[in-house]
């Protein structure tokens, strides 16, 4: 399957992007160099084959999801430039 610039002004149309003739000439280029690389991919033969979840078939390593102790606030207030009742103070961003 390739594509004409008649077909990639319409596309553009319909996205409604503005395009100029030498983008839809680079454009042109780039979209059929797409459709080029998924003729090859449809093209081998994956019979047989099952889909798999990582391409090196690893699997993902997990910890467990377990409580542990709560910070310091104390030392944590430390580092804020204001604070209030244990609170970061920060300045206003809407008047």
């Amino acid at each position: 399957m390739s594509l004409t610039s008649s077909d990639v002004r319409r596309i553009a149309h319909l996205a409604r992007i503005e395009i100029t003739e030498p983008e839809t000439e680079q454009t042109l280029v780039q979209l059929n160099e797409i459709f080029r690389l998924i003729e090859q991919l449809q093209s081998v033969n994956t019979a047989g084959i099952e889909p798999m979840s990582h391409p090196l078939g690893g699997s993902q390593r997990l910890r467990e999801d377990v409580a542990n102790d709560q910070p310091d606030r104390d030392a944590i207030m430390k580092n804020a430039p204001a604070s209030q009742d244990g609170l970061f103070l920060v300045p206003r961003v809407i008047e």
